[in-house]
């Protein structure tokens, strides 16, 4: 069973139906037994860091997702569930997860476009991922295919070991990161039509092990 976590932060029936459209059993909870006996963790999420960070702790989750981490399930982080593994959040000032050295930074204002104009913030609409090193979730994934972006903020590791794949908006970013049992994308493979699913279904057969 894949568990994808509530913590009040939205977007979850729209992952859920394009697990279970792709045969996987999932299901949306909040509760820490069945988030720690599940297969796999999905932790998507649309909002602000700082109230995310509030409900992930009121709801005593915060450890329990240190400890699926550690055992090794595989773990998938969508969006704002790409930002708070980090350690900290320019958005509130708010101090995250850890589940990885670094930070979600915000895009630097004025933001400048190829035609020298400016870019709008958020970063909204499709657009590409360059890879920097490969990984099993990625399988099938080339440089035509392009993804949902809706974020004001972006993932930064501390350690460029941790990034996977780049967007360009205006500066190049780290659009998916991860380390061990972990990979996390800032755009939303359930919204991303045909390449989206396939790196959900990658994801769902995926063991874990980061395999260069």
């Amino acid at each position: 069973m894949i568990a994808i976590i509530d913590y009040k932060a939205g977007n979850l029936r729209s992952v859920e139906r394009a697990l279970r459209g792709l045969g996987f059993a999932c299901r949306i909870t909040h509760d820490r037994d069945e988030i720690l006996t599940a297969d796999r963790v999905v932790f998507p999420g649309v909002g602000a860091a700082g109230r995310a960070m509030a409900d992930l702790r009121g709801l005593g989750l915060d450890w329990v997702l240190g400890q699926v981490l550690e055992e090794g399930k595989p773990f998938l982080g969508i969006c704002l569930g790409a930002q708070i593994i980090l350690e900290r959040s320019d958005e509130d000032h708010a101090a995250c997860l850890g589940l990885m050295a670094g930070e979600a930074k915000s895009f630097p204002v004025p933001l400048p476009s190829p035609d020298h104009g400016r870019l709008k913030i958020p970063h909204m609409g499709w657009n590409g991922v360059t890879h920097a090193r490969k990984h099993p979730v990625l399988k099938g994934i080339g440089p035509g295919d392009e993804f949902y972006f809706v974020h004001a903020y972006y993932p930064a590791p501390a350690s460029e070991d941790h990034i996977i794949g780049t967007t360009d908006y205006g500066i190049r970013f780290p659009s998916v990161i991860g380390r061990r049992n972990l990979i996390a994308m800032q755009f939303h493979p359930e919204k991303s039509g045909r390449p989206g699913l396939r790196i959900l279904k990658t994801f769902c057969e995926w063991d874990g092990n980061h395999a260069e």
